[in-house]
């Protein structure tokens, strides 16, 4: 089937208390992991893209794979623009063909991420394609987008239902205090804030910063609200991990395939637990 947008099938997620996972993928390898896992697990899937993999890729690069991968996956793909300050990249996957892109204003003040949230909606939802915003900020790394610990800011609930009221955005990424890349301790999640902001707006919440998040927390999350989880930074972990090893054990390996088809099954195994921690596997 063709790639799909995400707007109806996290709405889906929202309203029957399971979770969508979203995998950062920079290669054709992981792309083909993450869509076997997806299949296995007969789950919706969300394939995402940050600017960066778009910028090293090439937009159209990625949508051609993708639209493969879909094409003979027997259950729904997005494509999702990860975390995008640019408008100009925005419109250009949208050309290209992604399904979901997500506008990241969340540096300027409240009224120019309304404004520019809001241009974003219009365009296209004009087109069919899901967009995503963030309220607050996100610490951590992402790509390349840096937010110190003392800049992440919590999302305001009340805040949160002006927002979507005004921007008519069908997708909300909350900063709810969990971070981009790994955690050095457990995440300091507040679930009180996800609940107040649950029962302000219907609109599916995303879960940014999801590698490493401990097991029960997710599923708190999950049961609060979050329709929408990101994994990133676990997934290169994995697949590059199993890349050294093969080196470590065997330095004079020169055939890619050699090294690649462990790491694909590294993250395939990843993505299969993470889907099933989600419990959106049987919902395709």
């Amino acid at each position: 089937m063709p790639l799909v947008s995400s707007t109806s099938l996290l709405k889906k997620a929202r309203q029957e208390g399971y979770c969508i996972a979203a995998f950062n993928v920079h290669t054709l390898e992981m792309l083909q992991a993450v869509v076997d896992a997806a299949e296995e697990a007969q789950s919706p899937l969300i394939l995402q893209s940050t600017v960066g993999t778009v910028k090293h890729l090439g937009a159209d690069y990625i949508v051609a794979a993708a639209t493969v991968a879909s094409n003979r996956a027997g259950i729904p793909i997005v494509l999702h623009l990860d975390h995008c300050t640019e408008f100009e990249t925005i419109i250009q996957c949208i050309r290209a063909g992604y399904t979901s892109v997500m506008i990241d204003a969340s540096m300027h003040s409240f009224e120019e991420n309304v404004a520019r949230t809001k241009r974003v909606v219009e365009i296209a939802g004009a087109v069919g394609v899901n967009v995503e915003a963030e309220l607050g900020k996100v610490g951590g790394v992402e790509d390349e987008i840096v937010v110190a610990d003392h800049e992440a800011l919590m999302a305001d609930p009340e805040e949160c239902r002006v927002f979507v009221e005004r921007t008519g955005v069908p997708t909300l990424a909350p900063a709810i205090g969990t971070a981009h890349g790994m955690y050095k301790g457990d995440p300091k999640i507040d679930f009180d804030r996800i609940g107040q902001i649950a029962n302000l707006v219907d609109t599916p919440l995303v879960l940014h910063g999801g590698s490493g998040i401990p097991n029960a927390q997710v599923k708190r999350a999950v049961s609060l609200g979050m329709a929408k989880m990101n994994v990133a930074t676990e997934l290169r972990i994995a697949f590059s991990d199993a890349i050294k090893k093969i080196f470590a054990e065997h330095p004079e390996e020169n055939d890619p395939r050699k090294y690649m088809v462990p790491a694909k099954q590294a993250v395939r195994a990843l993505a299969l637990e993470k889907i099933r921690l989600c419990g959106s596997n049987g919902k395709a």
